[in-house]
């Protein structure tokens, strides 16, 4: 009887060891997973810059980040969600921050990358830490071009796609350029890709300057340009040097003389020259005044107008369609779980109009069309700035064309 009791016991807990032994290889077999215990907050990185030159553009982002989140209010999947902000100063720093978010407050994505050279360092960490991030300013080519990975979504359009739209309105005006750009890789990107499309057009380069960030006097850069005499001066300045060139240009007596072409101008860019000094034709995402805005997008720069008492940025709705976006991928997967958060964002939709939003599954590009927009001759508010005069392609089924074959963009995705 003692033997018979003994054996059952034995195999007892050889059965209940077996169990044990299989459920610590299943949970070591899968990803962690964030913020996975019911009731716990889902926590969201968000890796904008606070201070620098790019700083009034950063504010934006993040109160439209903010209000997408509070427009469900603050929650996710009916739990408690938060955005927790960290700094990026620089991409060494960035980088670390990005992990810090992820370690140590447990983010389950992050939002950001408001400057080409820290997203392109962001893009790589997120990566190696397998956390979905979805950059909502930066313009690089290469983020979804041949650094692109599986993890990284990006909004903007890149530069070579923005140039390619602006292009033919400064070969319109005239063949000969001259180039001032920033020394870092947004500025770097425009002047690559415009130097080849005007040589494709049998265009003269009559001039260069690339200049360092946060440049406080162009008046330099002003006199070579006027003596070059080009039919178009070529920008691709960022944020605050891009205002700084523009109030400078117009005490020099040159607004008006020269026309100023650049793409992806930040309204809070312009806003900061002033009525008296804005100039140019410019590509953007967005504008808060343009008529054809979808309904959802209005009732978004109502909203925006209500809480600040101001009107709604492009990059106050570039906070809020890649945080909505997010938000929304979260809730299509029913999970934190980073490889459900991708899928989700793969197969995310916002409908827009006559057309629709989306991330491209292959280089994870959102694919939507971009404004021309061109300083008003006289500006009467202190906001509205611009007349829109084009959204391209004007074909939305051209979409797919203009941003590139895979072949063209170079990207073969990792991870």
């Amino acid at each position: 009887m003692a033997d018979r009791f003994n054996h059952l016991v034995t195999r007892r807990r050889a059965l209940v060891g077996a169990a044990s032994l299989a459920a610590a290889s299943s949970s070591l077999a899968k990803p962690f997973v964030p913020n996975a215990a019911a009731g716990e907050p889902i926590r969201v990185g968000l890796l904008l810059a606070k201070t620098g030159q790019i700083a009034p553009q950063t504010e934006y982002l993040s109160q439209g980040s903010y209000l997408a989140l509070e427009e469900r209010g603050n929650q996710i999947m009916g739990r408690p969600a938060e955005l927790v902000w960290l700094d990026e100063p620089s991409p060494q720093d960035a980088t670390q921050n990005m992990r810090k978010l992820v370690q140590e407050q447990k983010v389950c994505a992050v939002l950001g990358g408001a400057l080409s050279s820290n997203a392109l360092a962001e893009e790589a960490t997120a990566a190696e830490l397998k956390i979905p991030f979805i950059i909502d300013n930066a313009a690089a080519t290469d983020i979804t071009g041949k650094n692109c990975n599986r993890y990284t979504f990006r909004l903007n359009t890149p530069v070579l796609v923005q140039s390619r739209m602006l292009a033919p309105y400064a070969l319109g005006v005239g063949k000969k350029w001259y180039f001032i750009t920033a020394s870092f890789a947004f500025g770097q990107d425009i002047l690559r890709s415009s130097r080849e499309l005007l040589k494709q057009a049998g265009g003269e380069e009559v001039g260069a300057d690339e200049v360092p960030l946060n440049t406080a006097d162009f008046s330099s850069f002003i006199l070579k340009i006027r003596q070059a005499k080009p039919d178009v001066v070529l920008g691709g300045l960022s944020a605050g040097d891009l205002s700084t060139f523009l109030k400078q240009w117009n005490e020099i007596g040159m607004k008006g003389k020269i026309p100023i072409v650049e793409i992806a101008i930040g309204d809070t860019d312009i806003w900061a020259v002033g009525p008296e000094a804005a100039t140019g034709v410019y590509t953007s995402l967005w504008w808060y005044k343009n008529p054809n805005n979808p309904p959802e997008e209005k009732a978004f720069a109502d909203a925006y107008q209500k809480k600040f008492s101001r009107p709604a940025a492009d990059k106050a709705w570039m906070g809020w369609i890649t945080a909505k976006s997010l938000f929304e991928a979260i809730e299509l997967a029913k999970s934190t779980d980073p490889m459900a958060i991708i899928e989700g964002l793969e197969n995310w939709k916002f409908a827009a109009g006559g057309t629709s939003y989306a991330y491209r599954k292959w280089d994870h590009q959102m694919l939507l069309k971009n404004l021309v927009v061109q300083v008003k001759d006289k500006i009467t508010d202190q906001w509205d700035y611009f007349d829109v005069k084009a959204a391209l392609p004007e074909n939305t089924a051209d979409l797919e064309k203009i941003f590139g074959t895979p072949e063209e963009v170079g990207c073969k995705m990792t991870g």
